[in-house]
């Protein structure tokens, strides 16, 4: 990407550093951090699993905060990379799309925080799980959480006190003029605070991403599709070629 040498109208300095370097410089870290981390840590691509520490809280709170995410994930891809106008050129109105964003979102973050708390109290007061908690881990917790009550929370208030900001003129813009490579920090800097914090609080997950367990996210085992069959040979003697030797016979 090439910036322009003279900033236009209305940009200044600080706008330029959080609304196009951070960016450019977290999505730069999720990229290269990956192929680094698959290159040379293949052994510590992984979740780190703790079920074997304890199931019963990890079997509630795992599939409320894993689907609760994935919700959050698809409503943040219709919101940012799909056109006001596009919606509009198929007959939803933008009152329609509103409300039925809002209230999907809402339960979705709802879901998401309600496993979340339960995985983070896991973590806190069952003995082993705490002692395999890393400090790594636990960044990843702070940044997760908090982008997620962030996004949230500026949602909830801006519809309670009556004033949502339409974030379809202003944030999806300025996100989508990143990949374009022309990018807009006036549209972001005009935003409302919340939508602000959100959006550093993710860039700033995005950035850690490739160190954290969270690579999990880009795991597929689709060797399991191609591998050769597994052989199982039975103990039974009956079914051996050989007679036992003498001393081994069953009992």
């Amino acid at each position: 990407m090439k910036l322009p040498t003279a900033q236009p109208a209305g940009w200044n300095t600080l706008d330029v550093m959080l609304w196009v370097v951070v960016p450019y410089v977290s999505i730069a870290v999720f990229v290269v951090g990956h192929v680094w981390r698959y290159r040379y840590d293949k052994f510590g691509w992984t979740t780190r699993s703790s079920q074997l520490y304890e199931n019963r809280l990890l079997r509630l709170g795992s599939p409320l905060f894993h689907f609760g995410i994935l919700l959050v994930a698809l409503g943040h891809v219709g919101g940012l990379l799909v056109p006001k106008s596009w919606t509009e050129a198929i007959g939803v109105s933008e009152t329609a799309y509103h409300v039925v964003a809002v209230g999907l979102g809402v339960l979705a973050g709802i879901r998401t925080l309600a496993g979340a708390a339960i995985l983070v109290y896991r973590r806190r007061t069952v003995g082993p799980v705490f002692s395999a908690t890393t400090r790594n881990d636990k960044i990843m917790y702070v940044l997760l959480v908090g982008t997620i009550l962030l996004g949230l929370g500026t949602t909830v208030l801006g519809n309670l006190t009556g004033h949502p900001h339409d974030y379809r003129e202003s944030v999806s813009p300025w996100f989508r003029s990143i990949f374009y490579f022309r990018p807009e920090p006036d549209l972001m800097a005009a935003a409302p605070l919340g939508f602000q914090l959100h959006a550093l609080s993710a860039w700033a997950l995005f950035a850690f991403w490739p160190f954290s367990r969270l690579v999990h996210v880009f795991s597929m085992p689709l060797g399991y599709l191609t591998r050769p069959y597994i052989v199982y040979r039975s103990r039974d003697t009956e079914l051996g070629a050989r007679a036992p030797r003498r001393g081994w016979e069953r009992v």
